[in-house]
C-alpha cells in the first residue's frame, strides 16, 4: 500500500570506535547535506566491532546536538526502556526538545544488547517481560509529558523499533508516531509486520497509514538498497530511511543519492 507522505532521510551516527569530534562533524555534515534527522543509539559498548573500543553515551550527546544543530531532527534510534525510569525519561526528552527549539525525536525500543544490562546492573528479563516493560512504561511518558512545566514545545513525535507481531506491532499500533522496522534485508522480510500492524491498527481503530513506516541502511548496504530496493519499500508505504554511518570514519559519500532520490520522489508527488 502505497502512501503520499513524503519520504524523509536520515542519518544514524553509530556512537562507537571514534573521538567525539568526529561524531560532531558528521552531525554538522549531515545537516548541511539536507538530511531531515540525525540518530545516535542508546547502547553502553560497541555492537560490532572492537567489543571494549571507544563508546559514547546517548542522552548527554543529543542535548548537545540541540545546541550544535538548527535545522535537522534529532533523536536516538532507540533508547532502550530499560536503562531509565520512564517519568526520568520523559523529562530528559522534554528538556532535550526545548533545547532543541521543538527538534527532537523520542525513539523507543524494549531493548536487547545484553552486555549493557549485565555490566550496568540493569535486569535482564526476557524478550516478552521487557516488552511488557515497555507497555507500561509508554503511558507514563505521555502522562509525564502533560504533566511537566513547561510543557514539551509539540506533541514530540514517537518512534518506536522492532517488528514483533504479538507485542511490539500492537504498541506500534497504541503509541508511535512513527514505526521503525530495523534492518531488512529485502521488503518481503517485512511483510508479516506490516501485517500484524494492519491487524492491530483495525482492532483499535487506526489508518496504519497514520503511522509513518521507517527502516533502516547498514552502512555497508547502502547502494544495494537504493538500486535493488528503494522503490518497493515505497510502494509498500515506507517513507522514513536511516543510513546508518560508523566510526572512526563516519562516511557519508552514499548520502547524496539518497537524497537526491528523496527530492525526486517528493518532486513527483507533488
Amino acid at each position: 500500500m502505497s502512501t503520499n507522505r513524503p519520504v524523509r532521510i536520515a542519518v544514524q551516527i553509530h556512537p562507537q570506535h571514534a573521538e567525539y569530534a568526529s561524531i560532531r562533524q558528521t552531525v554538522t555534515r549531515a545537516e548541511e547535506l539536507g538530511a531531515d534527522i540525525v540518530y545516535n543509539w542508546d547502547h553502553f559498548y560497541p555492537l560490532y566491532g572492537d567489543a571494549d573500543g571507544k563508546h559514547f553515551e546517548a542522552w548527554t550527546m543529543l542535548g548537545a546536538w540541540a545546541e550544535q544543530t538548527s535545522t535537522i531532527e534529532i533523536g536516538c534510534l532507540v533508547t532502550c526502556n530499560s536503562y531509565r525510569n520512564p517519568d526520568l525519561l520523559a523529562d530528559m526528552a522534554r528538556t532535550v526538545d526545548h533545547m532543541s527549539g521543538g527538534r527532537l525525536v523520542f525513539g523507543i525500543g524494549s531493548g536487547w544488547f545484553q552486555r549493557d544490562y549485565d555490566e550496568y546492573g540493569y535486569e535482564f528479563g526476557t524478550a516478552g517481560s521487557r516488552l511488557d516493560d515497555l507497555g507500561r512504561s509508554l503511558p507514563r511518558i505521555r502522562a509525564r509529558w502533560q504533566e511537566l512545566n513547561p510543557a514539551p514545545t509539540r506533541e514530540i513525535p514517537i518512534v518506536i523499533g522492532g517488528t514483533g507481531p504479538r507485542k511490539t506491532m500492537r504498541l506500534v499500533a497504541q503509541h508511535a508516531t512513527t514505526w521503525h522496522a530495523l534492518f531488512p534485508g529485502k521488503p518481503e522480510d517485512l511483510t508479516p509486520a506490516v501485517e500484524a500492524l494492519h491487524k492491530w491498527c483495525a482492532e483499535i481503530g487506526r489508518d496504519p497509514h497514520d503511522v509513518e513506516w521507517s527502516l533502516g541502511l547498514e552502512p555497508n548496504d547502502h547502494a544495494r538498497v537504493l538500486a535493488d530496493h528503494a522503490d518497493d519499500y515505497l510502494a509498500r508505504g515506507f517513507t522514513q530511511f536511516t543510513y546508518g554511518t560508523n566510526g572512526p570514519d563516519y562516511s557519508l559519500d552514499g548520502l547524496p543519492a539518497w537524497l537526491e532520490w528523496r527530492d525526486s520522489v517528493n518532486e513527483s508527488r507533488g
